[in-house]
């Protein structure tokens, strides 16, 4: 499964399975193939199901209700710090920043040559293709179309199909947000967006949604469902069923960050299970941790009543910093 979406339930640890219990009954969910768990309101975990969702890697994500808002996430599935420490760098340079950005909108024009554009001839653009994307969507499946315009805190107040735009694109940002703190990125640190905690997450769920989030927005709306807001993520979690998606997330993250996986410290085939810790240092970068770097000298200097002894991250016996 790609993800679910749970609300006024009690969600239990059973084996390697988590329950779901209503008032309708019970199902239960293996956690090994769950991606993305979205709770909504009304919803009670059991540490014992937090821990078995943790151990199988899944993203847990605290939503409101419908699951149009996020509220909370889990933790990432690596160790490594080395792509959140690449994002820092590249975001707080002027020249670096603008060079993601501007790969950002490549993928969006792949015939056309971005290099020299600036971020408001590149916005321009970016905004005439999704009003292109509209108008295609909307002659394709009949639904009309007049503008974007939506109510964070009213779903219910929008027409049908900026409902269900609303909803797609949810669920859009609750798999970009997997995959980027799966990564160990930083949900907040965009290159595009910015100033808001999702400014990576809107940026990465951009890419697609002209593929991705919009059709099936159009589509949902055009079957005449009764509840656009359940229909919409059900037909997005069919369409991102196989998880090709979050393949492709982390494939382009990977790229837009230019991340060299064996460089950065990161193993595995999928270089997200590396378990590396160095200590900084201003000249060389990073030099070995786990060892003591102080001499008997030192020490004997420092005095007796100030040695290695009195260091709570040394162990006496071994000689080594602890972790």
């Amino acid at each position: 499964m790609s993800y679910v979406y749970f609300e006024h339930c009690i969600i239990r640890r059973d084996d390697n399975a988590i329950t779901v219990t209503d008032e309708t009954g019970t199902i239960h969910v293996p956690a090994a193939s769950l991606s993305v768990l979205m709770l909504g309101p009304g919803t009670d975990i059991t540490h014992q199901a937090m821990t078995v969702i943790g151990d199988n890697g899944a993203t847990v994500i605290w939503v409101g209700e419908r699951g149009v808002r996020m509220y909370a996430f889990g933790k990432p599935l690596t160790h490594s710090s080395a792509l959140l420490q690449r994002q820092a760098s590249l975001v707080s340079n002027m020249r670096t920043r603008l060079a993601v950005a501007r790969r950002m909108y490549q993928m969006r024009f792949p015939d056309e040559d971005v290099s020299r554009l600036t971020m408001q001839q590149l916005r321009g653009r970016e905004g005439a293709r999704i009003r292109r994307v509209y108008r295609r969507c909307s002659q394709e499946t009949g639904v009309p179309w007049d503008r974007r315009t939506y109510d964070h805190d009213d779903f219910e107040a929008g027409t049908d199909i900026n409902k269900a735009l609303s909803a797609a694109h949810t669920c859009l940002y609750g798999i970009a947000h997997s995959v980027i703190v799966a990564l160990g990125c930083s949900p907040g640190l965009g290159f595009v967006h910015t100033g808001h905690e999702r400014s990576f997450v809107y940026d990465i769920a951009d890419l697609y949604k002209a593929d991705l989030s919009i059709p099936v927005a159009f589509r949902t709306v055009a079957a005449e469902a009764n509840d656009i807001g359940a229909a919409t993520r059900r037909a997005m979690r069919d369409a991102v069923y196989d998880l090709s998606i979050m393949s492709r997330m982390t494939k382009d993250i990977k790229t837009l960050l230019e991340a060299d996986t064996e460089a950065d410290g990161l193993t595995g085939a999928d270089g997200m299970d590396g378990d590396h810790v160095g200590l900084w240092d201003e000249r060389r970068g990073e030099v070995a941790a786990g060892r003591s770097y102080g001499s008997d000298e030192d020490a004997d200097e420092l005095g007796a009543d100030v040695g290695a002894s009195a260091d709570p991250f040394v162990d006496d016996d071994t000689d080594t910093v602890m972790p």
